[in-house]
């Protein structure tokens, strides 16, 4: 692992420990086991280590939905990836409280909406072509209604864990209204 990844896990356990105004370069230095300044040695501003954190859960969630998403050309291998992603990031939660925490900030600071904009972009360009493929009449749209239901289920099962969660049930029922238009 490099030390940059290093410090940016080390910051997504800040975050997702304590909320955005535990993030200090200090505290991740100390989450790190690193000496101080290392934090700041990488990332100058804690600006600079916000998008960098952004960044990083974007690669993150990435890797969890390569792993899963090996047939998704029907509608249901669609829906069981998608819910196998949702799965995974309630299992991490710490990760995904940092992504939410991420959010809050970028929402009260608009200077940061650019590094969320490009997070996006970088999803539909891979994301898009899936939903086209399943058949979606208006692919940007419904996959904007996706990644709501997506961040809707985290956010419901992170604040209220229920037993018996399904979220592909979710997904797939999301899905269905979609393609029947």
């Amino acid at each position: 692992m490099t030390r940059q990844r290093q410090v940016l896990d080390a910051a997504i356990r800040v975050l997702g420990a304590g909320g955005t105004r535990q993030l200090t370069h200090r505290a991740v230095d100390a989450e790190a086991g690193l000496p101080q300044g290392s934090t700041s040695n990488h990332f100058r501003t804690r600006d600079a280590l916000v998008a960098a954190v952004l960044r990083r859960l974007l690669e993150r969630e990435t890797g969890i939905w390569g792993a899963l998403a090996h047939d998704v050309t029907t509608p249901e291998s669609f829906a069981r990836a998608v819910g196998g992603l949702v799965t995974e990031l309630v299992a991490e939660r710490t990760t995904t409280l940092a992504r939410h925490a991420l959010f809050v900030e970028v929402a009260r600071r608009p200077e940061l909406r650019e590094h969320v904009d490009a997070a996006q972009r970088e999803l539909a360009s891979w994301a898009l072509p899936l939903v086209t493929a399943l058949g979606c009449p208006d692919p940007p749209a419904d996959l904007a209604v996706l990644l709501a239901v997506v961040d809707g289920l985290l956010s419901n099962q992170l604040a209220n864990p229920r037993a018996g969660f399904d979220p592909e049930r979710a997904i797939r029922a999301v899905l269905r209204g979609i393609l029947a238009g």
